[in-house]
């Protein structure tokens, strides 16, 4: 599996003769150039993740992409004249023989006043989990994780904690576009995760990786 990183939580993932570019958003860069898209992953409808004009650019030059996501995100995109289908926690589907399974419900609380909304991460040929802006156990064995290393719904030591508890093989930092410095959320994690034998992948925007 291939893995590009656009910024944030936008992902360029490529097993099998699929491309499936995640969370094309405000606070991604470069999404726009990626060509021969199959898949558009959308997670939740928070602007660093849902973005109407990144999403448009990005299906300007791969029209012939899917978008698939929640009911939630789907109900955005009807008014802009953008069409969807629908994957959703315990539903799954299949491209080009690659699983594709929606897992979780919410998106992680940030504070109690604040309304909640629907989050759908996404486990992609049994083997790599982007959770979206949750925390959710996948209840399965987790080869790579993107795991989210900063947010106002989180702090670091949730996302060495998440980590523990799903003993990936290996993982990679998402959600550090709201960070002034990106590397220092792949920093802290590491220090607590590389003694327990969960060495991860620093990954910048920009960068591609073979796991």
């Amino acid at each position: 599996m291939k893995i590009t990183k656009y910024g944030h939580c936008c992902l360029l993932v490529e097993e099998g003769g699929l491309r499936i570019l995640t969370d094309p958003a405000d606070l991604s860069t470069g999404q726009e150039a990626a060509r021969n898209i199959d898949l558009i992953l959308i997670t939740h409808e928070h602007g660093d993740h849902f973005h109407i004009d990144s999403l448009k650019a990005v299906l300007a030059n791969n029209p012939q992409a899917k978008v698939v996501t929640n009911r939630a995100v789907g109900a955005l995109m009807q008014p802009a004249g953008l069409g969807f289908e629908l994957l959703e926690h315990g539903g799954s589907r299949t491209d080009k023989s690659i699983l594709i399974e929606g897992i979780g419900e919410e998106h992680a609380v940030i504070y109690p006043s604040i309304p909640n909304v629907q989050n759908t991460g996404y486990l992609i040929a049994k083997k790599f989990f982007y959770p979206g802006d949750a925390l959710t156990d996948p209840g399965r064995p987790v080869d790579i994780l993107a795991l989210p290393v900063a947010g106002p719904w989180m702090k670091i030591s949730d996302a060495v904690d998440y980590a523990r508890a799903l003993k990936p093989k290996t993982w990679f930092p998402v959600h550090d576009g709201i960070l002034w410095k990106p590397g220092a959320g792949f920093k802290w994690a590491s220090l607590a995760l590389d003694p327990l034998g969960m060495p991860g992948q620093a990954m910048e925007s920009g960068q591609e990786i073979d796991f």
